[in-house]
């Protein structure tokens, strides 16, 4: 009978169809490789260039890939919106607000490369945020757009 090559079990027959490993193995396997997986496309996602500029000093776009956009709705809570009101009332920054506010910029930029990596893009230039006011009063929420072309960049010799 066939031994697991990870834990050296007994393998049941049905088992030789994961790769000569028994259940609890393969899936530590399957498991290891979803997590490189998952690490070598957050590095790639991190690497991606993000840029408002159209050309870039020293850097060659060798292939357009197309438009690329992500909307991202935020909701503003009764919370941060009364304390918001009163901000406005008696003056100063709303913390909340700014939080909030930078959360979705973070997010949208952040879905703006995974749309730019799904193409195969390493860069997404000329990028437009747009901030959008939903609703009113209590039930007010920020729409955060951004849009921008996917690249493929080189970086040409000598520069950066």
């Amino acid at each position: 009978m066939a031994e697991c090559t990870g834990c050296g079990k007994a393998l049941k027959g049905w088992q030789s169809t994961l790769g000569g490993t028994c259940s609890t193995c393969h899936s530590k396997v399957a498991e290891q490789v979803i997590e490189k997986d998952n690490a070598q496309r957050q590095e790639a996602l991190a690497a991606i260039l993000v840029t408002t500029a159209h050309t870039l000093q020293g850097i060659e776009v060798t292939k357009y890939l197309g438009f690329v956009s992500t909307e991202c709705a935020y909701g503003m809570n009764m919370f941060k919106d009364m304390f918001a009101n009163v901000r406005n009332l008696v003056g100063g920054r709303s913390a909340a607000v700014e939080d909030t506010m930078r959360d979705s910029r973070e997010t949208v930029l952040l879905e703006l490369k995974r749309e730019a990596y799904a193409k195969g893009a390493n860069a997404v230039i000329a990028v437009n945020l747009d901030y959008t006011q939903l609703g009113a009063g209590g039930n007010m929420m920020v729409l955060v757009t951004a849009s921008g072309t996917a690249v493929v960049i080189e970086t040409k010799e000598g520069a950066l």
